[in-house]
């Protein structure tokens, strides 16, 4: 099963992180990575009222092709940032283990990262290429995507579970039905379109947590 690492990395460790290189409390969200060809296109949020200088200061960096702003909204402007992934030793261990980069914020000194690995093999290679290249990484916390904070019963709420047993057990959805909609109300002295409803959210929440978050894995998509 694939595993979630949130991990931290000082931005002078990484070419993107020196390309983006900031002052002060400005913060950077890296919304998503696009691969073109030899390239990787990134799409980042910047938190920024001098935006004239950073824009100047990625502008110089021998690695930045073009940088373009693709939307503005009150104080956060979105930017596409054509630059050169091959120089970016970072970003060729996410690809040699196969990872997905899910969410990166970059600060003045630190990128904190969420990646996805396909299993804990992956995770430990990506350990090892990091220390082998010199980039300090710090791992926090290590979680499998089964929707994090699920819990032993895939979220379903005591009541659910109840609910959903009792109508599993009692015949609800066997052919032909052994116990009726009004039946499973009156077990649970509430009404019938309060118990169907309650049935509904249940069997939500239940496929959300064990088939979707299944077929997630199978649709796994390593950083190109």
């Amino acid at each position: 099963m694939s595993v979630i690492a949130q991990v931290r990395i000082p931005a002078s460790s990484f070419e993107l992180g020196r390309v983006l290189e900031m002052q002060g409390e400005t913060t950077i969200e890296l919304e998503t990575l696009v691969p073109l060809g030899e390239r990787a296109v990134p799409f980042f949020t910047v938190f920024e009222e001098s935006r004239e200088a950073f824009e100047e200061n990625v502008r110089d960096h021998p690695s930045v092709q073009s940088i373009k702003i693709v939307t503005k909204h009150d104080d956060r402007t979105l930017y596409a940032l054509k630059w050169t992934v091959s120089r970016d030793l970072l970003f060729e261990g996410l690809k040699k283990s196969r990872a997905q980069l899910l969410r990166g914020t970059g600060m003045a000194s630190t990128w904190e990262f969420e990646l996805r690995f396909r299993d804990h093999e992956g995770l430990s290679e990506f350990q090892e290429y990091c220390s082998d290249a010199h980039i300090p990484l710090e791992v926090g916390r290590i979680y499998n995507p089964t929707r994090p904070g699920s819990g032993p019963w895939y979220g379903l709420t005591p009541t659910q579970r109840n609910t959903l047993k009792t109508a599993v057990e009692g015949g609800y959805y066997s052919i032909p039905r052994k116990m009726s909609t009004q039946d499973l109300a009156d077990t649970f002295d509430i009404s019938d379109q309060a118990v169907t409803e309650r049935l509904r959210r249940a069997i939500v929440t239940l496929v959300d947590n064990t088939l979707v978050a299944a077929m997630d894995d199978d649709e796994f998509e390593p950083v190109d």
